[in-house]
């Protein structure tokens, strides 16, 4: 990921990793309804607004990020922070998005019992679903969008009709469906842009 670490740098500077931080720990911690959410949150910060990285490099850490083992928004932004800094930028990054999320969902979980008899409280986690929902929604379109383009439509419908169906319909393992959906992305020819 070296090269990507350079090609983020030219672009515009780099950013300090303060900046790194302060990215990481508002949007990481403070956006609801998910790493999906997250991400598509994340879009919006690193690559339309500031500029730190490109399309290719964010879905290149977002897809990484996905196969790896445990918390893939985490392994996310581990790997933002990497192409920005190199390992302090992943270490900066993996500490500002994990470290306040945790202590929030620590007096949060002490606080549950507290709150299921609390018609309010149950009413805004009901809308934060919602919520959620189409956050996750428009987080597809945020990472499918730059794929789909003339000439890869149908390929991008296609593999994500099929995954939809494996993990749905059939419930395949989510490891197991992007695994696949590499390797027949992989194989599959890439229309000229």
């Amino acid at each position: 990921m070296t090269d990507l670490s350079h090609s983020a740098a030219t672009r515009t500077e780099r950013p300090s990793l303060t900046e790194i931080a302060d990215v990481f720990a508002r949007y990481g911690n403070f956006t609801l309804g998910g790493g999906s959410a997250t991400s598509a949150v994340m879009h919006g910060q690193i690559v339309t607004g500031r500029h730190w990285v490109n399309d290719q490099q964010f879905t290149l850490c977002f897809a990484l990020g996905r196969l790896t083992p445990g918390t893939n928004v985490l392994a996310f932004c581990t790997g933002i922070g990497w192409v920005l800094r190199g390992l302090p930028g992943a270490l900066v990054a993996l500490l500002a998005a994990s470290i306040p999320c945790t202590v929030i969902v620590i007096a949060v979980t002490a606080l549950f019992r507290e709150w299921q008899g609390n018609a309010i409280a149950q009413a805004a986690i009901h809308g934060a679903v919602a919520a959620a929902v189409a956050i996750t929604a428009k987080t597809s379109w945020t990472i499918a969008g730059p794929v789909y383009r003339s000439g890869a439509r149908l390929r991008v419908v296609l593999i994500g009709a099929a995954a939809f169906g494996l993990y749905v319909v059939l419930g395949v393992p989510a490891i197991y469906v992007l695994l696949g959906a590499a390797l027949v992305g992989g194989f599959l020819p890439v229309p000229p842009p």
